[in-house]
């Protein structure tokens, strides 16, 4: 299958290794990966600002980016931004757009995955051949919870991972704190949910916290080093593309 990889702003930005490790676990799989070079911000930042008719230039290069036929599906290590593709896009298209971009995000919002849908719903797998010894922990972020509805997806994959120790996590299905402008506008409830979530962390004895969302991980690593806990986060796609060969061979940390 030929698949477009959308990096996001924070994975071009901040966390490019869960990017390059999405594209390196895609690719092991035999599948073509291409990275359109004209890709920008998905504008989700600005849509759930309440500002929509601003991204409408930035919507409309996504769809211009992904919606060459010759590429099968579209993936994106992020739920929020997935959702924003799938969901916010139509939005604003409907409201500020016209016929031609209406068509042009549907087009693309069809074929376009969180990176676990696509695993598990389109190339039909769960085992992809990853090794990673550690005590792991599994925070289901609020997009891809409650948005994308991945379900149990995400802890399929890890299930099916060698060597792995996947440790339930209490209170999983709370939210971090994190809302991306939330957490600087409600500064004090946001911190209140990052301790709440901390705390269920530090139950599970977890040498990692991992996710689907670089945003949550950003929040939540904050969080842990801070607490000096010991615990790391590590996106999902740098678990699934971890081996025997090349046991976790994206080094750069993603705590902040």
């Amino acid at each position: 299958m030929r698949i477009g990889l959308f990096a996001t702003c924070l994975g071009d930005t901040l966390f490019p290794d869960a990017v390059r490790a999405t594209a390196v676990l895609l690719a092991r799989l035999g599948h073509e990966v291409v990275f359109p070079p004209g890709q920008t911000c998905c504008g989700q930042m600005h849509i759930n600002t309440g500002y929509q008719r601003e991204p409408v230039p930035l919507v409309r290069d996504f769809a211009g980016q992904f919606g060459d036929a010759s590429i099968e599906a579209v993936v994106i290590p992020s739920g929020s931004c997935a959702g924003s593709v799938r969901h916010q896009h139509a939005i604003v298209a409907d409201r500020y757009g016209d016929a031609a971009l209406r068509a042009a995000v549907a087009t693309v919002a069809a074929k376009t995955y969180e990176l676990s849908e696509l695993l598990v719903d389109v190339l039909g797998v769960t085992g992809v051949g990853a090794y990673f010894p550690h005590r792991v922990t599994y925070h289901p972020t609020c997009h891809s919870l409650r948005m994308l509805r991945v379900g149990d997806r995400p802890l399929r994959l890890l299930r099916a991972v060698d060597s792995i120790d996947l440790v339930e996590l209490p209170g999983a299905d709370s939210c971090c704190g994190f809302g991306g402008t939330f957490a600087l506008k409600n500064a004090e409830t946001s911190t209140a949910m990052l301790h709440d979530k901390l705390a269920g962390i530090a139950t599970t004895g977890a040498e990692v916290c991992t996710a689907g969302d670089s945003s949550c991980l950003m929040h939540i690593g904050g969080g842990l080093s801070r607490a000096r806990s010991g615990t790391r986060t590590l996106h999902l796609a740098r678990i699934l593309a971890a081996t025997r060969a090349t046991p976790d061979p994206f080094t750069e940390a993603t705590a902040v």
